[in-house]
């Protein structure tokens, strides 16, 4: 990151990871323009902000709508001259059987998490080619490598992600411009209220699946990312084993993910009735406007300590029994 503070621009930006990225960038002094549905959100987040020295300015923007994205990269040139750090962290999500879900959720998470991404890279790079520098960082997921059951559309978009990254990196190198990075940040589970925000139709309450890491360790990621873009960096020690695993042993990562999906994603107490969550409405609730949903607390660390060591040691011994029968 330049010496001068930079100026950032981060979407999704009303709570979770995206309000935590804002009040890290703050904290060291950035500018940050602040993106998300939700107006009055995004102000108690800029006061918040100002508070801690920075400069703020609150645009309420729906990534899944070009035009309003390009007026976000308009507002950040035109209040700060420029844009350094470009963040793309808005995301929805269903949990639904694939064909219980009404298609139009599927197409709204697509909208949001793919479209909304290229929205965001194509803006960025708009304002960020004439000065021949930037880093734009795309926050996608552990489930954009293991994809799990009842998020379908939340695990293919996680997935397009990654791709969108690695497409335009190598056009990047092609053209010569080496001073615009392209960085993407895997977390694994994160304590946000994006579990609570999320549409339902399996019945069952959605709750928070451990181990569970909190929003400032991925925010830390993020702005470690704009000073060194790493090409894909995991959040998590639990996403990183998995992801090391899963290039192993695929069949044996993708059946635990699916077994602890069905016992410790979805509760298997009270009936839940059908909802969008805030698919096509943002959440109107003043509650919601905050970094964390409430899922962290000292069990929970010492939950996914002893659940990355079972994945890193079960892994290893289906490994080495894969070697010895010589099997896939």
């Amino acid at each position: 990151m330049a010496r001068r503070k930079p100026v950032v621009v981060i979407t999704g930006a009303s709570s979770g990871i995206g309000r935590a990225t804002a009040l890290r960038f703050a904290r060291k002094g950035a500018s940050v323009v602040l993106a998300g549905r939700r107006i009055a959100a995004l102000r108690s987040l800029a006061d918040e902000c100002e508070r801690l020295g920075a400069t703020a300015i609150a645009v309420p923007t729906d990534v899944s709508d070009e035009s309003a994205v390009d007026a976000l990269a308009d507002a950040a040139v035109a209040r700060f001259g420029r844009v350094d750090v470009w963040v793309n962290c808005a995301a929805v999500s269903f949990f639904s059987p694939i064909g219980e879900v009404p298609m139009a959720d599927f197409r709204r998470v697509i909208d949001v998490n793919v479209l909304g991404y290229v929205h965001g890279c194509r803006a960025a790079l708009r304002v960020m080619r004439p000065r021949r520098r930037g880093v734009i960082v795309n926050v996608s997921s552990i489930v954009g490598v293991v994809p799990q059951p009842y998020t379908s559309a939340y695990s293919m978009s996680k997935a397009a992600v990654r791709a969108l990254g690695v497409s335009i990196r190598s056009e990047l190198r092609l053209a010569g411009e080496t001073g615009i990075r392209i960085s993407t940040v895997l977390p694994a589970t994160i304590d946000t209220p994006f579990f609570s925000h999320a549409a339902n139709y399996t019945g069952r309450k959605v709750k928070a699946m451990p181990p569970v890491y909190t929003p400032e360790r991925v925010a830390r990621t993020i702005v470690k990312q704009a000073a060194a873009p790493r090409r894909e960096v995991a959040v998590g020690p639990m996403g990183k084993a998995m992801t090391l695993q899963h290039a192993m042993t695929p069949g044996f990562v993708e059946g635990m993910m699916a077994v602890q999906v069905e016992h410790g994603h979805l509760a298997h107490t009270a009936k839940e009735p059908a909802t969008d969550g805030n698919l096509h409405t943002p959440s109107t609730d003043p509650g919601d406007a905050r970094v964390d949903g409430g899922w962290h607390g000292r069990r929970k660390t010492a939950t996914r300590r002893l659940l990355t060591l079972g994945l890193v040691g079960a892994g290893a011994g289906a490994l080495a029994l894969r070697r010895r029968t010589g099997g896939a």
